[in-house]
């Protein structure tokens, strides 16, 4: 018989791997779900958490931010559940508004496209419902969860991206610290995260593991990226080519619209327009409403500092845009199929005098990557129906402005909370495995696989 201190823990997603993520803590009959996201590689119903993990409804879901891969499966799971207490901060329920029903606009589209039967995995009313259900939060204020006498949960800034917070779930006789994404270097908006203070103690650290398999000097800071980018615009531009970051809406894309104005600003790169795509627009209105959240003294732009890309499926758009120079920063940041990034880079790769530059993680099966490794004379593909092109582009080079802890940073994490046991989660097999062997001595440790169940005890 456990104590009833003892809580068992079990990855829905996101255990030993990056996407889908969603972990259920149960404790004397109550359960609280951690994020509830979709995962980026798959397609269907295959891109949701283990919900048929699930004996019944949760009582309670805790959002960290609004990334698809942590909240994409909430109206989903909220459909099958109705009266499940959602909670996530203001700016990411905010966030969620846009990025879901662009979700549900994305699928109904790959449904049409590629023939994906289970798409819509939810329609825009679910999402609508699943928002009402959604409790707002700030940070550093707790709120009452359903598991107990004096339980409780709390947000605190994250440093990942706008709204993003980590968790801190107290449950009668365990507290529990669930990182979500965090970031502790200063961005160009968004201040690092806020360490734990020293005088809480906790007894199970959830921590992502993402960057656990890249060493700390593979780039150079976020201040020394942010001037080799700009020796590579400056380049371009002055050459007469276009220049395009594929970026993630959320995040990525507000900062990099404004480093690159920053840059102009100082003289570092010519003056040139700066085109923006919807998405990425949408999301950076809520940046401006909730601009208190940036680093103090953070230089957010006017969103009409910032051109509008126009509808680049009409025909002739593409060819007009890139006559003069500018500087495009369009999803999707892996230049997925049939997005804004593929179309430009479809006909840039044809040319000699453009540059494409990515400014984050890609996957090893996703068209950015191809692009990026591929010789000239390649063929390459971006759209589902269309022949490939041949790659005459040369100026083709990755930048790392990452809003992921390095695995130095994490590893000061699991030292500065100390706590009884750590559950690496958010990280591929190598990532996770270099986290466990050089944060875990004296902890119990512990690396689920999706649909292993833990127990830990304080």
């Amino acid at each position: 018989m456990t104590s009833s201190s003892t809580i068992q823990f079990c990855a829905l997603g996101g255990g030993c791997e990056v996407g889908a993520n969603s972990f259920l803590v149960s404790l004397n009959g109550h359960q609280v779900l951690l994020d509830c996201g979709t995962h980026p590689k798959k397609d269907g119903a295959a891109a949701l958490p283990a919900f048929d993990l699930l004996s019944r409804r949760p009582d309670a879901c805790v959002i960290t931010h609004g990334h698809v891969d942590h909240c994409g499966a909430a109206p989903h799971l909220a459909r099958m559940f109705p009266g499940i207490k959602w909670h996530a901060t203001s700016a990411t329920a905010r966030i969620m508004d846009r990025m879901l029903h662009n979700s549900v606009s994305v699928m109904e589209t790959l449904s049409k496209e590629r023939g994906i039967s289970d798409y819509p995995l939810y329609e825009h009313e679910d999402v609508g419902y699943f928002l009402r259900a959604t409790e707002h939060h700030d940070f550093l204020k707790p709120f009452p969860m359903p598991c107990g006498d004096g339980a409780e949960a709390m947000f605190i800034e994250a440093g990942h991206v706008l709204g993003g917070g980590s968790v801190l779930l107290r449950l009668p006789g365990h507290t529990v610290f669930y990182t979500g994404d965090i970031c502790k270097t200063r961005q160009h908006l968004m201040g690092g995260y806020r360490p734990l203070p020293r005088d809480i103690h906790v007894d199970t650290l959830v921590i992502e593991s993402t960057q656990g398999a890249t060493d700390d000097d593979s780039f150079g800071t976020y201040r020394e990226e942010i001037e080799r980018l700009g020796g590579a615009l400056n380049a371009t531009l002055q050459g007469g080519g276009c220049a395009l970051i594929p970026s993630f809406a959320l995040g990525r894309t507000q900062e990099i619209a404004n480093i690159v104005a920053d840059l102009q600003e100082r003289g570092a790169i010519p003056f040139t327009p700066i085109y923006t795509a919807g998405l990425g627009r949408a999301i950076y209105e809520v940046y401006q409403t909730y601009s208190d959240l940036l680093m103090p003294h953070a230089e957010l732009r006017p969103l009409r500092r910032f051109e509008r890309l126009g509808n680049l499926w009409e025909p002739g758009e593409v060819k007009r845009l890139l006559r003069e120079p500018c500087v495009i920063v369009a999803t999707s940041g892996m230049m997925m199929e049939n997005t804004p990034s593929a179309l430009l880079a479809q006909e840039m790769v044809r040319q000699t005098q453009h540059g494409i530059f990515f400014a984050g993680y890609l996957d090893p099966d996703t068209p950015g990557y191809k692009l990026l490794h591929a010789p000239v004379g390649a063929p390459l593909q971006f759209e589902l129906n269309r022949p490939p092109v041949e790659k005459v582009l040369e100026n083709v080079q990755k930048f790392r402005f990452s809003a992921h802890a390095t695995r130095s940073e994490l590893a000061d994490v699991v030292d500065r909370i100390q706590p009884e046991n750590v559950v690496y989660i958010h990280g591929d097999p190598d990532a996770v495995r270099w986290m466990e062997e050089n944060t875990g001595a004296g902890r119990r440790t512990f690396m689920p696989e999706v649909g292993q169940v833990v127990t830990l005890e304080a």
